[in-house]
This record gives structure tokens, C-alpha cells and sequence, in this order.
């Protein structure tokens, strides 16, 4: 009769075998993905022989220099400034409904193109001309947009 299994004997590998098995693995990877691997390695070849490895070494040992620098530049005060501004700016432009600051950005460029033309014709405009371009469906729809956007302005600064 066949005796009862008592005990459950696991294979253990030897450090040796973990290793051959590690080389394998590796081996394997490396033929499925040569051709990612040859272009990688073309492209550390032409980072080196453009020096950009010398320099981005140079970086990394003078790291806490650099660093230094960064946070000394980052704390004065107009970059202080241009951040606080910056942040404002996105609350503000969080406030805008996003379709009319697009519109809103196309007529500017819009706009800009048309007076860049403008001046390139170097006509000239008089008193009449200005009266009679009051007419205009769009001049008027900009003035009207222009002087409520001067008077919202005004009425905030007021605050």
C-alpha cells in the first residue's frame, strides 16, 4: 500500500538557476523588440556625438546648483508678479462662457487682419466716411460691443 503524503516539498531554485532564468527572460525580450532597441540605441548614438549627453551629465552632477538657481530665479519678485497675474487671468478666464471668448478671440484676429489691410491701401478716412460706416451692421455691432464692454469696465473699476 502506498504511503500518505505528509509533507509538500517545494522546489527551491538556487541563485544560479534565478539568474539563468533572468538571462533568459532577458534574451527573449531582446529579440521580440530589436527593432525598438537598434533605433534607441541609434538615437543615444546621435545624442552623444552631439554632445547632449555630456550635457545633460554635466546637469545631473550639478543638480542641486541648478536648483539653487531655479529657486532663486522663481522667487523674484516679477516672476512672483507674472505668476499671481497668470493665475488671475484663469480665474478670470474660468468666469467666461468658453464659446464667447472663442468668438470673441476670432473677431479680434479677424479684426486685425482687416486693419493690417488698412493700412497697407493707406487710404485715408474722413469725418463723413465715419458717419456714413455708422450705417454698417458690423462697425455698429463692435461699437455697441466696445462701448458695453467700456461701461462693465468702468462700472468694476468703480468697486
Amino acid at each position: 500500500m502506498a504511503q500518505p503524503i505528509t509533507t509538500v516539498r517545494k522546489k527551491i531554485k538556487t541563485e544560479e538557476q534565478v539568474q539563468q532564468d533572468k538571462l533568459m527572460e532577458l534574451q527573449t525580450a531582446l529579440a521580440e523588440k530589436d527593432e525598438a532597441l537598434t533605433k534607441t540605441l541609434d538615437i543615444i548614438g546621435e545624442l552623444h556625438s552631439m554632445g547632449a549627453l555630456d550635457a545633460v551629465n554635466a546637469m545631473l552632477e550639478a543638480k542641486e546648483k541648478i536648483a539653487g538657481i531655479a529657486l532663486g530665479q522663481a522667487t523674484r519678485e516679477p516672476v512672483t508678479n507674472m505668476i499671481n497675474n497668470l493665475m488671475g487671468a484663469a480665474g478670470v478666464l474660468t468666469k467666461m462662457d468658453p464659446e464667447m471668448t472663442t468668438k470673441l478671440l476670432d473677431s479680434v484676429v479677424a479684426g486685425v487682419k482687416q486693419g493690417e489691410n488698412f493700412v497697407e491701401s493707406e487710404k485715408k478716412i474722413g469725418v463723413f466716411d465715419l458717419m456714413k460706416v455708422l450705417n454698417d451692421p458690423d462697425i455698429n455691432r463692435a461699437i455697441g460691443f466696445g462701448l458695453n464692454f467700456l461701461k462693465g469696465m468702468g462700472q468694476e473699476l468703480k468697486k
